[in-house]
Formats: C-alpha cells, sequence, structure tokens
C-alpha cells in the first residue's frame, strides 16, 4: 500500500471519528469502512487482526448502545461549538496520553470552555455534568471504541 493510500485511509478515519461527533452521521460505519479498505489491500495476518477486532468491538459497541443515555445535545445547555471542542480534545488526548487521554480531553475541553463562556468554576463544573447527562456518555463510549479501532490500525502499521 502506497503511503498516499494510508493517508487517505487515516483521513477516513479522521472523518469517521469527526462524524461520531455529529448527530446522525454513521461515525463508526466510516471508521469500520477504512479499516476494511486497509485490509482488503494490505491482506497481512495483522491486518485481518485489526479488521476483526474492530468488527467485534464496533459490534459490541452498537449492542450496548440501548443501554446508554440517549444524545439529547439540546438538553446540555452548552452551545454545539462546545460539544464539538470535547469531541476533538477527546480525540487529541487519545494519542496524548494513550486511551485514558480521550476521556480527560473530552471533559476538561469541555469544563474550559464552559469555564470561559460562564465565568466560574462552579458553573463550569455544573456545565460538564449536564452535559455529560445529555450526551457524553453515549458519544464518549462510541467516540472511544472507534478511537481503539484507530489506535489498532496504527499499532498495526507501526509495529508490522
Amino acid at each position: 500500500m502506497s503511503v498516499w493510500q494510508l493517508v487517505a485511509v487515516g483521513l477516513v478515519m479522521l472523518l469517521g471519528l469527526i462524524g461520531v461527533l455529529v448527530p446522525g452521521v454513521p461515525g463508526q460505519a466510516i471508521v469500520w469502512a477504512a479499516v476494511l479498505w486497509w485490509a482488503l489491500t494490505v491482506n497481512t495476518p495483522a491486518s485481518w487482526g485489526v479488521l476483526i477486532g474492530a468488527t467485534v468491538l464496533l459490534l459490541v459497541n452498537q449492542a450496548l448502545k440501548p443501554l446508554l443515555p440517549p444524545r439529547h445535545p439540546h438538553e446540555a445547555g452548552a452551545p454545539r461549538k462546545t460539544l464539538m471542542l470535547g469531541g476533538i480534545g477527546a480525540i487529541v488526548g487519545f494519542f496524548v496520553i494513550p486511551v485514558v487521554g480521550a476521556v480527560a480531553g473530552y471533559v476538561g475541553v469541555i469544563y474550559g470552555a464552559e469555564r470561559l463562556r460562564l465565568g466560574s468554576r462552579g458553573a463550569g463544573w455544573a456545565s460538564v455534568r449536564s452535559v455529560m447527562r445529555a450526551t457524553g456518555y453515549s458519544v464518549l463510549v462510541e467516540l472511544f471504541a472507534c478511537l481503539l479501532v484507530t489506535g489498532a490500525w496504527l499499532g498495526a502499521l507501526f509495529w508490522h
């Protein structure tokens, strides 16, 4: 697989990660399709292992979705921009502090944005709690699953 194809697969995965943050966009399916594209092109045991792992993880995530609170971004009280920034913070955090950085990035960026917007620490934390109840858990679980798939893909690229 050429470097340009790898870049294209990575960009499709990034599109899927961002798609998780936008209601109605099938972010998980986009991430999975990128892994499928890569596995079919590379055709190595590692690529098939990543594809199988991604399939299982994303299917489990889909099965758990009904157990999580539904997304109601309008009930969060925070602007859509804050929620998008939180998602971007989760993506960046995942790669800065592998795995656990996603949660820290999501919550930390939402807190920072809401503290700036509302002006106090207490109001910022109250808004974070509201966001987590309204959208956070379902978005975070779906984003985390997609980030794990992306991390596995990157790991297979670097260690193969």
